[in-house]
């Protein structure tokens, strides 16, 4: 149970846990349920965002969980249509509210909109100093956004979660942000399930009676990528944390980085016009 509690340093000094549960596209009680879930099993990182409606059904689970506060770590993200509206601080009250909490550990600018997002970074940095928030990053940023934030404020994003996986290794973007001390958090590390398939992760996973799965989050975790697997499954939630007690070796690393073949699970252009 220790191990899942291992953390990244970062950049403001905050811990934030390698290892959390995702809730994308989890509903009612299979949010609550797969929220409670993690608990038992050690989990403390939850991810959700207000455009995910599950925010309430969160913050039930927390609220019922014996784990104190202060062992939590909340993450949730500010959607385009409060960025267009000029209403950062208004949609993160809501957030707060829903979950039931005084505060977020990690706030983040779903979308880089453009025209939007360097503002709401500027509302970001105020919420941050005002205590509502302990850390704030950003999802879904190109190097080239990055780029942009960096000419407008001396305050540097502490997480991107972006997409990696095996089959989407990101490396040049991976680089960049661990270069200039960006903490990367992968969302959809399993490539919603694609690599469970692979044939490699298998063969890999069983010499250490893993699963192509937890082969895949390994590969990541010693890649100093941080990871949040979705599940509604406890099989799937408890086995997800089971990748502590075993260690690839750099053959193996490098055979898993060559199933890359820049393949995303996610298009999200619509959301950037």
């Amino acid at each position: 149970m220790a191990e899942i509690s291992k953390t990244i340093r970062l950049n403001n000094g905050v811990e934030m846990p390698l290892l959390g549960l995702g809730v994308y596209k989890a509903l009612g009680n299979d949010a609550q349920q797969a929220v409670s879930c993690a608990l038992e099993n050690g989990y403390r990182l939850i991810d959700t965002a207000s455009v995910y409606k599950n925010e309430d059904d969160v913050g039930r689970a927390l609220h019922s969980s014996r784990v104190p506060r202060e062992e939590l770590f909340i993450t949730t993200k500010v959607w385009n249509t409060a960025q267009r509206l000029g209403d950062i601080e208004g949609a993160l009250l809501r957030s707060l509210e829903r979950l039931g909490l005084s505060y977020i550990d990690l706030y983040l600018i779903h979308f880089p909109v453009p025209g939007c997002y360097l503002e709401t970074w500027r509302t970001l940095e105020q919420l941050c100093r005002s205590g509502k928030v302990r850390a704030i990053g950003v999802s879904n940023f190109e190097i080239r956004h990055l780029e942009m934030l960096a000419q407008i404020s001396d305050i540097t994003p502490a997480v991107n979660q972006i997409e990696v996986h095996p089959l989407c290794a990101n490396t040049e973007l991976v680089s960049y942000c661990q270069e200039h001390g960006i903490a990367v958090q992968a969302y959809s590390p399993l490539a919603r399930g694609a690599c469970r398939n692979k044939e490699v992760l298998q063969q890999i996973g069983s010499q250490y009676g893993k699963s192509a799965a937890q082969t895949d989050l390994r590969w990541l975790l010693q890649r100093g990528i941080a990871v949040i697997p979705k599940s509604v499954q406890p099989q799937h939630i408890e086995e997800n944390a089971a990748v502590w007690d075993f260690e690839l070796n750099e053959i193996e690393m490098q055979a898993i980085s060559a199933l890359n073949e820049n393949y995303r699970t996610n298009d999200f252009s619509e959301h950037m016009m």
